[in-house]
């Protein structure tokens, strides 16, 4: 009987430790989520936000998809200084999905791992990360066309 109390006590405890560890691991991921709609609310009212990004190549973004007050889908795309906030109309350019529909299409041996939105070279960009065997790929695509601007490892 003693035992069984131990054993319950001691799987309660870690999933204690474990709960806590995931809150911890998280807090920065929705601090900036946070901090990234209350910024994109200084220039777009938003209904929703259906999406959250966080996007690091030359620089850091924070990236919002969702609706605004009219009920239009959007993205909002927000420099790390939250500086020069971007809002575009989601019709002007592809979704996540039609992104990871280009790169099934391109490279069908990989599997998708992570895909977020952000600046590259001063254009909107989804980054699609794959994997196949132990190596990672990333792919940039044009937001506006689903062009490939760039992989890395490049692709000869």
């Amino acid at each position: 009987m003693l035992g069984l109390f131990i054993t319950i006590v001691g799987l309660l405890l870690i999933i204690l430790i474990t709960s806590l560890g995931y809150i911890r691991a998280s807090r920065p991921m929705r601090q900036a989520r946070a901090e990234a709609i209350e910024l994109a609310n200084q220039h777009v009212k938003l209904a929703s936000v259906d999406q959250f990004y966080w996007f690091t190549r030359e620089a850091t973004y924070f990236s919002l998809v969702g609706e605004d007050a009219k009920g239009q889908e959007i993205v909002v795309i927000i420099p790390k200084s939250g500086e020069e906030i971007l809002i575009k109309k989601q019709e002007e350019g592809i979704t996540e999905e039609e992104a990871k529909g280009i790169v099934r299409t391109e490279f069908p041996n990989e599997r998708i791992k992570k895909v977020t939105l952000g600046m590259y070279q001063e254009q909107i960009v989804w980054e699609v990360m794959t994997k196949v065997s132990e190596e990672e790929h990333y792919y940039l695509l044009a937001f506006s066309d689903g062009a490939l601007i760039k992989s890395i490892p490049s692709i000869e």
